[in-house]
């Protein structure tokens, strides 16, 4: 238990998220508009993800693999989980602030897929890596920009809000494989350098932190195409399903997309 830590200035950032999201669902449902149940479950385990990887062992910076299994979690599995709990009725306040609003591009596929990949090839670089390593505030600046490119890029793909029309299921699906293509790419390096790359760190702890590295990604990836084709099916039917009843074919389209049954 003392390898367990809590430093405020990571751990406090979650947990403030974690209120203001159990407000802002506590009022949707007031007004019965209720947030579903799997959308929240979704955010919190995300949340809980974030507090276990900044809180847990895998925090001490003397294994690269250890490090490596957080920034896996920090800038893949959680922002995955809450970006799967948001809509555009948990957003609505945040983006009630023109300047938030503006942002809105980061998360165009254009955009988040090459902020993500520089930013994590970027992270890897020994000088700033190093950084990281040996100060807490660059530490910490790492671990918010690994969560946050990686919500920006997950966004392209879950969509909860409207994304640009001809990014549709095919498109997702070269995306997430364009994204999986990087980090495989970087694990190789990590895997088959035949030589440490950072000082502070074994040839061992570096092969393992790259096989672990390009076991996530592709489990990550197996679960992402199976989610796409399952969403493409049903996208497929209620398509049909509404041009058969003879709504507008880009109406009908724009519905089945976002799984809306009814169209005006």
């Amino acid at each position: 238990m003392s390898a367990w830590t809590l430093d405020p200035v990571q751990v406090a950032p979650p947990v403030l998220y974690a209120a203001a999201y159990a407000r802002r669902a506590h009022t949707l449902k007031t007004r019965n508009r209720p947030i579903a149940a799997r959308r929240q479950a979704c955010v919190y385990a995300g949340i809980i993800v974030v507090v276990l990887a900044l809180a847990s062992p895998l925090d001490a910076r003397h294994r690269f693999d250890g490090h490596m299994a957080q920034h896996l979690l920090l800038g893949d599995i959680a922002p995955l989980l809450i970006v799967l709990g948001l809509d555009g009725r948990t957003l609505r306040p945040v983006l009630a602030f023109r300047p938030v609003r503006s942002l809105r591009v980061l998360a165009h596929p254009l955009v988040a897929l090459p902020l993500w990949a520089v930013n994590l090839c970027a992270w890897h670089v020994p000088a700033l890596y190093g950084a990281a390593v040996h100060h807490d505030l660059v530490h910490a600046l790492e671990h918010g920009l690994f969560f946050t490119c990686g919500a920006l890029m997950w966004a392209a793909v879950v969509e909860p809000l409207p994304g640009p029309r001809w990014f549709g299921t095919a498109w997702k699906a070269a995306y997430v494989l364009a994204v999986r293509t990087v980090g495989a790419a970087l694990a190789s390096v990590f895997i088959w350098a035949g030589h440490p790359i950072y000082r502070s760190y074994t040839l061992n702890d570096q092969t393992i932190a790259g096989a672990l590295m390009f076991t996530e990604g592709a489990i990550v990836t197996l679960v992402a195409f199976a989610w796409l084709f399952l969403r493409w099916t049903r996208e497929a039917e209620l398509r049909q399903s509404l041009l058969d009843a003879g709504h507008h074919p880009i109406r009908a389209d724009r519905a089945g997309r976002y799984g809306v049954t009814s169209v005006r």
